[in-house]
């Protein structure tokens, strides 16, 4: 169980370089590869309000463009969630090191402002945080909600629900489970296109023999998915994986995810099978598919989410 917090909020003390941009390391936002972090400076708008500059590459290998070049919804997702643990590391002292663990996450894309056009986007992503519990000067948990604008248009919004913990108490939570565990699957992926991917080492998911389920394909070597060693299945995996599996579930016209609704239950381990299973939403409009995705592992469930958005062909 976590830590027990203390609900008070201490302000902390502004200073003169308090509107000043500030550049971001890619440690900041738990990324060894430059290419995966988004987030170019920051700078602080209030206590609790923050500002970053991010760039949305239009040539990523993994968020490549989707549905009428338009950029992928979970690569605004990625550049949100960066830019709420440089928020929290930088403008919080949070330590590196502390894990960042999100219990949900919610965004909803505007496709029309998300053109990628051959080039970079450069998108400001603002970040509020909201019910704070503080232990030790530092924030332990709290809430956190994103606007993201480009070119004065509003491109994203999200909130999210995040606890921080230190690296000891990490390990006392996780019990007996390695603190880095490596997983290459033996089963074959299905097909990418079918998934909505265009590279086979990309796809998340293996046949099971039934409609409407899929079994989850974990391969520690993607250079993306797995920046660094893990003991659990990271939460970007399984809503890429949450991605495909609806895909699935419409059939060739596909979905391009510009809403997403998401509960992580339990962390999802490498040592067990874990299915994944979609269903098509009954009364969607014309125009816009709804998919209800669950993940489930040794009979409990690991998360759920809600895909909303525009077919991707036709």
């Amino acid at each position: 169980m976590p830590e027990a917090a203390v609900l008070i909020d201490p302000v902390p003390v502004m200073d003169a370089e308090a509107e000043v941009a500030h550049p971001v390391g890619i440690d900041m936002v738990h990324r060894t590869r430059s290419e995966d972090a988004f987030p170019r400076n920051w700078m602080r708008l209030a206590h609790d309000r923050f500002s970053v500059t991010a760039v949305l590459p239009h040539d990523h290998v993994f968020f490549a463009p989707v549905g009428g070049d338009r950029h992928d919804p979970l690569l605004v997702a990625e550049a949100m969630r960066q830019s709420a643990m440089l928020a929290f590391h930088a403008g919080y002292g949070v330590p590196l090191g502390h894990h960042f663990l999100l219990s949900g996450l919610d965004f909803t894309c505007h496709q029309e402002h998300l053109r990628v056009g051959g080039a970079p986007a450069e998108v400001d992503v603002e970040v509020y945080c909201s019910d704070l519990k503080w232990r030790g000067g530092q924030p332990v948990a709290g809430r956190v909600a994103w606007t993201v604008h480009r070119d004065g248009g509003l491109a994203a919004t999200g909130v999210g629900v995040t606890r921080f913990t230190r690296p000891e108490v990490y390990r006392r939570m996780r019990g007996d489970t390695p603190a880095a565990g490596i997983s290459i699957p033996a089963a074959a992926p299905v097909p990418a296109a079918l998934a909505g991917r265009s590279r086979t080492e990309d796809v998340v998911l293996s046949e099971t023999g039934r409609d409407g389920q899929w079994d989850l394909r974990v391969d520690t070597r993607h250079p993306t998915l797995f920046q660094r060693p893990n003991d659990h299945v990271p939460g970007m995996l399984l809503l890429e994986a949450a991605r495909q599996a609806a895909f699935l579930a419409v059939g060739p016209a596909g979905i391009v995810p510009a809403r997403t609704v998401s509960r992580f239950h339990r962390y999802a381990e490498f040592a067990s099978p874990c299915r994944i299973g979609a269903v098509v939403q009954p009364g969607t409009a014309a125009d816009t598919v709804t998919v209800q995705v669950t993940g489930h592992q040794d009979g409990e469930p690991v998360f759920t989410a809600v895909l909303s958005g525009p077919r991707a062909h036709g």
